[in-house]
């Protein structure tokens, strides 16, 4: 199994987009890239403009080489309602449009799926199912909170399992902070974790103290509990300047 980060908050944009190769499928989940309208009180710099513009370029290229494309959740920085051809002729994944999905995601859902209409080889709603493509098993959370409550909907995590690699994408949990996003990921026991991170940098106002304690027992847990051998956190935690400083025990841990 090959994993490829393509765009995320580490490289430089608002991104999780990430494309998996095994011997029997290529995948590409989360295929979007944006930008924080304010980070610190500053607006997007020219040259993070550029990066958003190269990123895409090289998601639309995953794209074409995939024959499977993974939307997780439809805010902007996981689905890109503005190119819907990427989806020509591919076997597609969406978390459901109207289930568990609060009011902004449902109308962004239903505008997106208008856009995408007879493109897509096969599209599936995945919340909760498993599908298989020779030895390569796809497999996708029933919803989880995006964060640690419904305010913002709900997210799908996938795992990828060929052999005894297992490749596990977390989407948007902001954590994990919940004992369901946890448990997708102590159950499905991945050799390969890529963790969408606290939400530290809005500590005190939007993310409290207690949430962050609660997902570094999280990540312990899972360091102590799984197979996982390489542990990726990125995506709204990289957004904190003192994101190390943050989780030290979890270093300490790992």
């Amino acid at each position: 199994m090959k994993i490829t980060p393509i765009a995320s908050d580490s490289m430089g944009t608002r991104s999780m987009a990430t494309f998996v190769e095994t011997g029997d499928v290529r995948v590409l989940i989360d295929p979007s890239v944006a930008l924080g309208p304010s980070r610190y009180r500053l607006p997007p710099h020219p040259l993070e403009q550029e990066k958003m513009e190269e990123d895409w370029e090289r998601i639309v290229e995953s794209a074409e080489k995939a024959e499977l494309l993974v939307i997780t959740h439809y805010h902007y920085d996981h689905h890109n309602p503005s190119d819907p051809e990427i989806f020509r002729d591919k076997k597609v994944f969406l978390k459901h449009p109207a289930v568990k999905i609060n009011k902004s995601q449902r109308m962004r859902a239903k505008y997106f799926l208008e856009g995408i209409r007879d493109l897509p080889e096969t599209l599936e709603y995945s919340d909760g199912q498993r599908f298989s493509f020779g030895e390569t098993v796809l497999r996708f959370s029933p919803p989880v909170f995006h964060g640690t409550d419904s305010r913002l909907g709900y997210v799908t995590e996938v795992s990828i399992r060929e052999g005894d690699d297992c490749f596990l994408f977390t989407s948007d949990v902001e954590g994990p902070n919940t004992t369901e996003q946890a448990r997708f990921i102590l159950k499905e026991d991945p050799t390969v974790l890529y963790l969408d991170g606290p939400l530290s940098y809005m500590l005190g106002y939007r993310y409290s103290q207690a949430c962050l304690g609660t997902a570094i027992e999280n990540m312990i847990r899972i360091i102590r509990e799984t197979r996982v051998e390489r542990f990726i956190i990125d995506h709204h935690f990289l957004r904190d300047l003192m994101w190390r400083e943050r989780i030290q025990s979890v270093f300490e841990e790992a």
